[in-house]
């Protein structure tokens, strides 16, 4: 008798592409993998109603629902439309309790108002909103991955990110990260898998590694 595959949707983080899952490799005589690309938001469209749009994608129930970064905000908005087997993030933040002082201050003062667009769309500095901008290397591998630039979707996307107000953390959301993240650091984290060494772009150069926690959650019942 041949077992069903379990059905894993992946989210990727703030404007990055499905390319960001290329070294993620889940057994493929177990699992079907699906990638959610970035939807165009409406004008001022609440998180909530781009949530809902995003669910619509998912069509299946007790599905396995990943997201990175602002991706894993974005999957666990979404798991309100959604029955799960399994809600996994990766490189993120179950609260705005766990966002760094920085991110505070950005949303205290509505910093991230000041960027123009046209200039995110065009510099690395959309790369340093997604990775931190202390590692050029990284800055170079990330920004490979960043394609989704539309002049909408970015403020909209920083803006949610960085104001973010979940307060209750969902005891259902399984957690990994890194320890040496610079984005969300680590001490700012509870609950979580921990990946040693694990940067904000551990899914690419520690794939391994996260591949083996995501299986390890996923099958464990």
């Amino acid at each position: 008798m041949i077992k069903e595959k379990i059905p894993v949707y992946f989210v990727p983080g703030l404007a990055a592409s499905k390319e960001i899952f290329r070294n993620i490799k889940l057994p493929e005589d177990r699992y079907k993998t699906t990638i959610i690309d970035w939807l165009i938001p409406e004008e001022k469209e609440p998180i909530s109603d781009y949530a809902k749009r995003m669910a619509s994608f998912v069509k299946e129930e007790n599905a396995v629902l990943i997201g990175v970064s602002f991706g894993g905000v974005m999957v666990q908005e979404m798991s309100l439309h959604l029955i799960l087997r399994k809600l996994i993030i990766i490189s993120s933040v179950k609260s705005k309790s766990e966002l760094p002082k920085r991110l505070r201050i950005i949303r205290k003062l509505r910093a991230y108002k000041l960027a123009p667009t046209s200039l995110i769309v065009s510099s690395k500095d959309l790369t340093k909103y997604a990775v931190g901008p202390k590692s050029k290397k990284r800055l170079k591998i990330y920004d490979e991955y960043l394609h989704v630039r539309d002049k909408r979707y970015l403020p909209w996307a920083i803006e949610n990110m960085v104001c973010w107000d979940r307060e209750e953390v969902d005891l259902a959301v399984h957690h990994i990260h890194g320890n040496a993240d610079m984005v969300f650091p680590i001490k700012y984290i509870n609950s979580s898998e921990i990946i040693e060494g694990g940067t904000h772009i551990m899914l690419l150069n520690k794939a391994t590694a996260v591949t083996k926690k995501i299986v390890d959650i996923i099958e464990d019942n």
